[in-house]
């Protein structure tokens, strides 16, 4: 079985050198880049399943970089920085980070993430990657919604693990605890933040009232609860 890929883009070589000795050492395989057009191309060639992206390069805003990828990649994006404010890691959740690690960093921390990151991004569910319901399809395999007229509409990684999450479990309340035990990440303000944007924009996408949503509704002080039924395949 090949071992899963992460690509490293940081403008540091020493920590590129860290971080790719310990997650060879865990059994990963690594590439690793400190310009980010260097990153780009080698995209159009290779797909890594896990990208670690630091946000401070020297040939791009980090987070533009961020946001592209969680809109065309379906690798799982881990942002590592030095920036520590609270809204540093709410804008780079928001924009589709799977996940924030702020340096300086234990490289054990970072392989515990990108497995567990590994570990989310399999399938708990169905085993297809197409999911009917209200008149739409969710292609998960190519990241975007179907209408019924075949209109299509892109979601980010990010995004899709929420829709699977609730796609998952139809009908059926998911509390705010349950959906950090699913999607990982840490408890707390910027973990909520992301997900309430995460909701909003897949209820755009699926042209909801944000007043009076029909399919993700909000039950206050509990949780979410997708009203659709859904058939997969």
């Amino acid at each position: 079985m090949t071992q899963p890929l992460v690509a490293i883009l940081d403008d540091e070589p020493e920590i590129r050198h860290m971080l790719s000795t310990a997650l060879e050492d865990a059994g990963f395989r690594t590439t690793s880049f400190g310009r980010a057009t260097e990153f780009e191309a080698a995209l159009k060639r290779t797909a890594p399943d896990v990208c670690l992206v630091d946000l401070g390069l020297p040939d791009r805003d980090g987070l533009t970089l961020v946001h592209r990828l969680a809109l065309q990649s379906g690798a799982s994006i881990i942002i590592i920085s030095g920036r520590a404010q609270v809204q540093d890691r709410v804008t780079g959740l928001e924009l589709g980070a799977d996940d924030y690690i702020i340096k300086p960093f234990e490289p054990a921390e970072v392989v515990a993430r990108v497995r567990a990151r590994l570990r989310q991004a399999k399938p708990g569910g169905p085993a297809s990657d197409t999911a009917h319901f209200a008149g739409w399809i969710a292609h998960f395999d190519r990241y975007v919604l179907e209408d019924d007229k075949g209109e299509e509409v892109a979601f980010s990684h990010a995004e899709g693990e929420v829709l699977r999450l609730f796609l998952d479990a139809p009908k059926r309340l998911i509390s705010r605890a349950q959906m950090q035990e699913s999607l990982g990440g840490v408890a707390g303000e910027s973990f909520d933040r992301a997900m309430d944007v995460r909701i909003s924009r897949l209820r755009t996408k699926l042209r909801e009232d944000p007043k009076n949503p029909r399919l993700i509704k909000t039950i206050y002080g509990a949780g979410y609860i997708f009203l659709g039924d859904v058939r997969w395949g």
